[in-house]
C-alpha cells in the first residue's frame, strides 16, 4: 500500500460535556484486519501524514501482518476542532487515543511518538504499567499494553527555553499564496528538524496546510495551516513553575512503564536535554538511547538511518 486510507472515530468530549463528542481522523496503512497495530503519534502542531515514509517502511517490513495507524490528534489535520480550547491538553488526547485503541482492538500494540505524541505514549504506557503493578488481574482489561515504545525527542523533563521558542509561532494562522511559500515559511521555524532535501521538505509541508476557505478569485491556491489556532491557548498558560511541577508526575509515569523502550534524540535538541536522556536510560524502562548528529528537535523519521533504527527496534 503506497497511500493510507482515511478513517474516523467518535470520541466523547469528557466530563464537562458528557453528551457531546468530537471526531478524530486516523490514517491507516496495511491490511485492515492485521492484529499487530503500530500507532504513530505526531508532535504539537503536526499531523498524521508526517509518518508516511516510516509507515511505508513498517508495513513493508511487516509483510502483510502489520497495521500502521497515524492519528490526527484533535484540532489537527482532518480531525474536528474542540469547542472548548482549554481541552487541548494531554488528558484529552490520551482519552481520545484510548477510544481509538478500543475501536482498533489490537492483539499486539506498539507506539511511536514524536514530542507530544511521545508524551501521550508515556501517559498510556505508564498508566498501564502502574495498573498492572497495583492490580495485575484487572489491568489488561482496562488499559492497552504497549509492547514496544519509541519516544522521539521527548522525556519527562522539557527544557523551558524550547517551550518559549515554540510559543513564538504556535497559534499563528497566516495565509500563504502557495504551498511553496508556506513550506519556506515553515522551514524558518523548523530548521532544527535537521537536513532535508527541497523535495522532502515540500512533501512534509504538503499535509501541513489546507485551502483558505474564504479565498476569493484572486487568491486561487492560497493556503493556511491545518490546525486550530486555539491549541495555543492552553499552551500559553504554562509557566516555568507549572512546567516544573508537572515534571515529577510525568517522571512517575515514566518509572511505571514496562514497555521495551527506545529513546531517539536529536543531538542538538533544545527540548530534550542530554542529562534527561541519560537519566531515562537509568530508571523506569531503562530506555535505549540513540542520537542523531546534526539534528535538533525533532527528528522527522524520514532519513534512512532514522527509519532503519525505528524499524529494527519494532521488529527485533
Amino acid at each position: 500500500m503506497t497511500e493510507p486510507i482515511l478513517h474516523f472515530v467518535d470520541c466523547p468530549d469528557g466530563f464537562a460535556s458528557p453528551d457531546t463528542s468530537h471526531r478524530i481522523a486516523y490514517w491507516q496503512w496495511g491490511p485492515p484486519a492485521a492484529s499487530h497495530v503500530i500507532v504513530c503519534a505526531h508532535g504539537l502542531s503536526r499531523q498524521g501524514r508526517d509518518f508516511d515514509v516510516l509507515a511505508r517502511a513498517l508495513t513493508l517490513q511487516g509483510g502483510g501482518a502489520v497495521r500502521v495507524v497515524c492519528p490526527d490528534v484533535v484540532g489537527r489535520g482532518k480531525s474536528d476542532w474542540l469547542k472548548n480550547p482549554m481541552a487541548y491538553q494531554i488528558p484529552t488526547y490520551a482519552g481520545d487515543m484510548l477510544t481509538l485503541l478500543t475501536h482498533l482492538q489490537p492483539a499486539k500494540l506498539d507506539w511511536i511518538g514524536t514530542s507530544m505524541g511521545g508524551l501521550i505514549g508515556m501517559v498510556l504506557a505508564g498508566s498501564a504499567g502502574a495498573a498492572t503493578a497495583a492490580k495485575p488481574a484487572d489491568a489488561a482489561a482496562s488499559l492497552p499494553v504497549i509492547r514496544k515504545l519509541v519516544l522521539n525527542d521527548v522525556g519527562p523533563a522539557i527544557q523551558w527555553g524550547a517551550l518559549q521558542r515554540i510559543g513564538l509561532y504556535l497559534g499563528n494562522a497566516p495565509r500563504f499564496a502557495s504551498l511553496e511559500q508556506a513550506a519556506t515559511a515553515m522551514w524558518v521555524v523548523s530548521s532544527s528538524f535537521g537536513p532535508h532535501t527541497q523535495e522532502e521538505w515540500l512533501e512534509l509541508s504538503r499535509h501541513m496546510v489546507k485551502p483558505v476557505a474564504d479565498a476569493g478569485p484572486d487568491s486561487a491556491g492560497a493556503v493556511t495551516l491545518h490546525y486550530d489556532p486555539a491549541i495555543a491557548i492552553p499552551f500559553r498558560t504554562i509557566t516555568k513553575e507549572s512546567a516544573a511541577a508537572g515534571e515529577a508526575a510525568v517522571w512517575g509515569l515514566y518509572d511505571a512503564i514496562q514497555s521495551d523502550t527506545l529513546l531517539l534524540r536529536g543531538a542538538q535538541s533544545d527540548l530534550l536535554s542530554k542529562d534527561t536522556a541519560v537519566a531515562m536510560t537509568q530508571r523506569g524502562p531503562k530506555a535505549r538511547l540513540l542520537e542523531f548528529d546534526g539534528v535538533g528537535h525533532a527528528p522527522t523519521l524520514i532519513a534512512d538511518d532514522q527509519v532503519q533504527a525505528t524499524v529494527d527496534f519494532i521488529f527485533s
